[in-house]
């Protein structure tokens, strides 16, 4: 998968289903982490998203919210916004447990393509908005897929396949 489609706060995510059978009674877990580091200051500001949203605990690193913008306007994402690991194979019947380790809430929503995100200064030059994020939250594939910092969400019963995420920063769907 090119990492070269990352874009401010998503790593692109895409699952490839062994067919492979459990050889323990319970399913086995594989883990996707977000993390990120939203400066408060920025990010909280009433003029910016507003009061508690970035919640950031990271030890003297932050990003800026106009760093944010800067660095995906200028097609190179922020380095500091992450999803772990970028890609992975996992056993069919296992669950996918994707873990917001940041500073704020994010998404994972699956795409049948990459592309943008519903934040038009968050994309990448050129991007346009992939059909599974127009409208944002106010369509409920997009917002059933919104994970709170120190939350998690389950994926279970994913048939043998590939699967596209696009995890990104909310509100935001990449």
């Amino acid at each position: 998968m090119k990492i070269g489609l990352l874009k401010f706060a998503s790593v692109i995510l895409c699952l490839l289903f062994a067919a492979g059978t459990q050889l323990e009674d319970s399913p086995r877990v594989a883990q996707v982490v977000a993390l990120d580091e939203c400066d408060p200051a920025t990010f909280n500001a009433p003029t910016a998203v507003g009061p508690d949203f970035c919640r950031n605990v990271a030890l003297g690193a932050s990003t800026t919210l106009a760093d944010l913008f800067a660095a995906a306007q200028s097609g190179n994402p922020d380095s500091k916004w992450d999803f772990e690991p970028d890609s992975l194979t996992i056993n069919k019947g296992a669950i996918l447990s994707v873990a917001d380790q940041g500073g704020e809430p994010h998404t994972f929503t699956e795409v049948a393509k990459f592309g943008g995100g519903f934040i038009s200064g968050l994309n990448g030059p050129g991007e346009q908005t992939v059909p599974e994020c127009n409208g944002g939250f106010s369509r409920v594939e997009v917002a059933r897929t919104r994970i709170l910092q120190g939350s998690q969400l389950q994926l279970t019963g994913l048939s043998k396949g590939e699967y596209l995420f696009s995890a990104a920063y909310i509100p935001g769907c990449a």
